[in-house]
C-alpha cells in the first residue's frame, strides 16, 4: 500500500511542478525509462514465482538504469549513439516482453 501511494503522490508531484529536463540528458531519458521498466517488470515476475528481494530489486533497478544509459553515452561518444540506443532498446524490450509472458502464464495459468 505504501508503494501504490508513493506512486500515486509521485505522479501528482510531477504533474504539478513539471519538472524541465535538461538538454544534456534527453537523449538518456527514453532508454532509462526502458531499462527501468525491465527492471520492473522483473521484480513483479520474482515477486509472483516468490523469489522476490527487495535489496535485488533497487540494486538492479539502478544498476539497469546506469548501465543502459552509460551504453548510450557510450555510443554518443563513438559516434554510433543511435545503432547503441536500437540495440539497448531491442535487448530490454526482448527481456520486458519475455518477463509479461511469464506474469501472464502465472496470472492466468495459460
Amino acid at each position: 500500500m505504501i508503494a501504490v501511494l508513493g506512486l500515486v503522490v509521485g505522479i501528482v508531484a510531477g504533474l504539478l511542478v513539471r519538472p524541465e529536463v535538461p538538454a544534456a540528458v534527453e537523449p538518456y531519458l527514453p532508454i532509462a525509462v526502458v531499462a527501468a521498466l525491465d527492471a520492473v517488470f522483473g521484480g513483479l515476475r520474482a515477486m509472483l514465482d516468490g523469489i522476490f528481494d527487495d535489496k535485488v530489486f533497487v540494486v538492479s533497478f539502478l544498476s539497469n538504469v546506469v548501465v543502459a544509459a552509460l551504453i548510450v553515452f557510450l555510443g554518443d561518444k563513438l559516434g554510433v549513439g543511435a545503432q547503441l540506443s536500437t540495440g539497448v532498446v531491442v535487448v530490454l524490450g526482448i527481456r520486458i516482453f519475455s518477463n509479461a509472458a511469464a506474469i501472464r502464464r502465472h496470472v492466468f495459468r495459460a
